[in-house]
């Protein structure tokens, strides 16, 4: 993984354009989608053990909505949420959205970026480097997510990654560009 320890937020621009309702339809689709890679990575899913049935809020900072997972297997469940008043949970992970993907899809390391306080972790720790150790070994890429396979896989990976990268750079450059425009 790569060291990055930049905090990396979407512009404005961009978090105007998801208001909270926007993002009704994400909770069922990323439900199927782990269900999905449940059935064919079951031992993606066993590595959690015990914290299969943990609560996690993965909590983008960049955005006025949070996503609460469970991720049980076949039985994970995605709930978006509101800022305030989402539900209990056992682990609470904040951080940009595409710091936060950067850390799922391997380019950034999550440690370095705790470390940096680009990210923060609270709650069960045990839990969190359960999470965390399944991530890393399943080396995971978009198709996985996707449930695709062979060229189209590659073809996805390829433009879901490379716009992930230019996502990240064009808000890394975002801060440089307002400050010579001032």
């Amino acid at each position: 993984m790569a060291a990055g320890n930049e905090e990396v937020c979407l512009p404005a621009s961009v978090r105007r354009l998801l208001p909270p309702f926007a993002a009704a339809p994400f909770g069922p689709l990323l439900t199927l989608s782990l269900r999905s890679l449940a059935r064919r990575r079951p031992s993606l899913f066993d590595r959690l053990g015990e914290h299969s049935t943990a609560r996690f809020l993965i909590d983008p900072t960049d955005l006025s909505f949070a996503f609460n997972v469970v991720p049980d297997g076949v039985s994970a469940v995605v709930r978006v949420t509101g800022k305030s008043g989402s539900a209990p949970c056992d682990v609470v992970i904040r951080g940009p959205l595409l710091t936060l993907l950067g850390v799922l899809d391997g380019t950034l390391d999550g440690d370095a970026l705790f470390f940096h306080r680009a990210i923060s972790v609270n709650g069960k720790t045990e839990a969190v480097v359960a999470l965390r150790n399944a991530i890393e070994d399943a080396e995971l890429r978009p198709s996985d997510l996707l449930g695709l396979r062979g060229a189209l896989a590659r073809v996805a990976d390829a433009g879901i990654l490379g716009g992930l990268s230019a996502a990240r750079h064009l808000a890394a450059d975002a801060p440089v560009a307002r400050a010579r425009q001032a």
